[in-house]
């Protein structure tokens, strides 16, 4: 039997099913993120051991992700849409920006502000669950950030109008051997030093890269649902050190992008794709997504 979880029901309207056309009532809802490193929590400036397969120190120096399509569930496994508030500084139409580091020490290339939850609203009922996206709609995913209205503004998150935004970003350096960096053209890995995740869609159809793609042959999208999620007490926890647990984060395979940042034909990026839980190379993953889970 699933556990039904309440957020504040009031008495004139608690026999109105979610969705119903007498219902018009809502709700504020906040749904809060956290990220860690193997169960610590991120800091910018802090450290971690025991990350990979060589159990190596890293020191992060970004991390910041895109979601979307944020849904709660019901106890019979409807879906509800969060309708997002739009704050034009992290959150506009669907899409929100979670940015856990605040541009400090290592992470001096990023940005001071810092944004760890979804906020909007919904109509007023019961919930099971929630359901979102880690990625941008590919209807928003290939503009010009230049001219984009936040949180689609950031070109740190952007590769090209051929690739989109960066849906997760993440970068480290590392106590083992330096990384083998591309060349900052290479697959628009930027600059990243030591071993990096950049999750994004590839293989898209355009003309070129300063042109908006009809297709992509790997969305990467990432399709999240977690049950028993009361958005009162719960948190999402998006943590990479789960991701890179069979990834050798102390070398880099020569001629490609520092560390796995989604591209075809780079031999770092198998072990991480599959911990995302995303086919790679048209190998499905063997398990079930490491980075999303709820505490």
């Amino acid at each position: 039997m699933k556990k039904l979880i309440a957020i504040t029901v009031p008495f004139a309207l608690s026999a109105c099913a979610v969705g119903s056309s007498h219902q018009s009532s809502t709700q504020p809802i906040e749904i809060r993120f956290a990220a860690q490193i193997n169960g610590q929590a991120f800091e910018c400036g802090k450290s971690y051991s025991n990350v990979g397969t060589t159990k190596s120190t890293i020191t992060p120096s970004d991390f910041r992700v895109y979601v979307s399509q944020v849904e709660l569930l019901t106890a019979d496994g409807r879906t509800v849409p969060v309708t997002l508030n739009q704050d034009k500084t992290w959150q506009l139409e669907n899409i929100a920006l979670l940015d856990f580091e605040n541009g400090r020490g290592p992470c001096r290339n990023g940005t001071a502000a810092t944004n760890m939850s979804v906020r909007g609203t919904v109509p007023t009922g019961n919930y099971a669950g929630v359901k979102f996206t880690v990625g941008v709609p590919f209807a928003r995913n290939h503009g010009d950030p230049t001219v984009s209205p936040a949180p689609l503004s950031s070109t740190a998150m952007f590769w090209n109008w051929q690739g989109g935004y960066k849906f997760i970003k993440f970068d480290t350096a590392t106590s083992g051997q330096p990384a083998v960096t591309a060349p900052p053209a290479a697959h628009g890995g930027g600059s990243a030093s030591g071993f990096s995740v950049h999750l994004g869609s590839t293989v898209c159809a355009s003309t070129s890269k300063t042109h908006a793609p009809t297709s992509c042959q790997n969305s990467n999208r990432m399709k999240i649902r977690l049950a028993e999620f009361d958005p009162a007490k719960s948190v999402v926890v998006m943590d990479m050190g789960r991701v890179l647990a069979n990834s050798n984060i102390d070398v880099n395979t020569p001629g490609t992008s520092p560390g796995c940042m989604s591209f075809p034909k780079d031999a770092d990026c198998p072990a991480v794709m599959n911990a995302l839980g995303l086919t790679y190379e048209g190998v499905q993953a063997t398990g079930l997504q490491q980075l999303v889970s709820k505490k």
